[in-house]
């Protein structure tokens, strides 16, 4: 179904495009014949020329081809890590009677949200019969309950409290990494369509395990985060500036050359450039555009294919 919409998407967008290319299509058989001794000389010069697009504004806000302003930019280089989310051993409670008895009352159920002092449950003592207080120790979720009215403890967990509102990730750490990985690092945590940025807090040794653990502590007061949660994270390792830089996205190949589609009106000239570095951002320019200059950086390849689409026309 993806396919099928961008498809109609393209050939929606064809329809208010016209390239260089196609030009040549739109003239009469007459004028062809008038100028046909012109026409070697006009198919000399267009091949000296790059390919231009020529969109509307008004079409090109339609479809989402968006623009953006060539400049310096700073760009990352990353390694690529997989871990878990986990809780803290100390936000996870086991709460039990601290003596034997009969339960008198409970005060909570499943999924309740409690603090610390809270009443959890009252029970008779089975040795004083006197009834006292169970109350919780830390402040969180009751993730489980095990408790009911009329029930003996049996020195069994009654309650279980998880305070969930901040988590760790733990990256593992291979041998093959564990020279640049460091603590103080920044890193980037992709989690479905989102992207966390945070920090390396500390890397330590795993036990009985090939590798090292990168821990990064998470804020998740809104809850939207689990343990156990499988988790991909890019680790930056180095950072540095380029005079010159535009998006991945924006790049197309057209005859075998790397370029962007630069916005001069409504036309839109294929711009080959030279590239350098480049991060999953951005690709560092070295030549072929200036700063200043307004390139395609987003939906580019309607461009590309109106190209393809009016060579295709053109030969035949």
């Amino acid at each position: 179904m993806k396919h099928l919409i961008i498809l109609l998407t393209t050939a929606f967008v064809l329809i208010g495009f016209s390239s260089a290319y196609s030009d040549d299509e739109h003239t009469d058989h007459d004028s062809h014949a008038e100028h046909d001794s012109h026409s070697e000389d006009s198919h000399s010069d267009n091949d000296s020329e790059e390919p231009i697009s020529r969109i509307q504004a008004d079409m090109a806000a339609k479809v989402g081809i968006a623009t953006s302003i060539a400049g310096a930019e700073q760009l990352e280089q990353s390694s690529k890590l997989f871990g878990t989310l986990t809780s803290g051993p100390e936000q996870l409670s086991h709460v039990r009677a601290r003596y034997e008895g009969l339960i008198k009352s409970v005060a909570v159920s499943t999924g309740d949200t409690v603090n610390t002092g809270d009443l959890l449950a009252e029970v008779e003592s089975n040795d004083s019969l006197r009834t006292y207080k169970i109350l919780a120790p830390i402040s969180g979720r009751i993730m489980q309950r095990h408790a009911n009215t009329g029930e003996f403890t049996q020195n069994q967990v009654l309650f279980s409290i998880a305070n969930l509102e901040t988590l760790w990730a733990e990256l593992r750490v291979f041998s093959s990494h564990q020279s640049s990985i460091r603590a103080g690092q920044t890193v980037h945590i992709l989690e479905g369509n989102n992207r966390i940025d945070a920090k390396i807090d500390h890397v330590v040794p795993s036990l009985d395990t090939p590798y090292q653990l990168a821990r990064i502590k998470l804020d998740n007061t809104d809850q939207t985060l689990t343990p156990g949660l499988m988790i991909e994270a890019q680790v930056v390792t180095s950072e540095f500036s380029v005079d010159l830089a535009v998006h991945v996205d924006a790049i197309q190949e057209i005859e075998g050359r790397q370029g962007v589609f630069v916005k001069d009106g409504e036309t839109y000239p294929f711009t080959p450039l030279e590239l350098g570095r480049r991060d999953d951002t951005f690709f560092e320019v070295l030549g072929g555009l200036a700063q200043g200059d307004e390139y395609v950086s987003n939906n580019s390849y309607l461009l590309k294919a109106d190209l393809e689409k009016s060579e295709a026309e053109h030969e035949h």
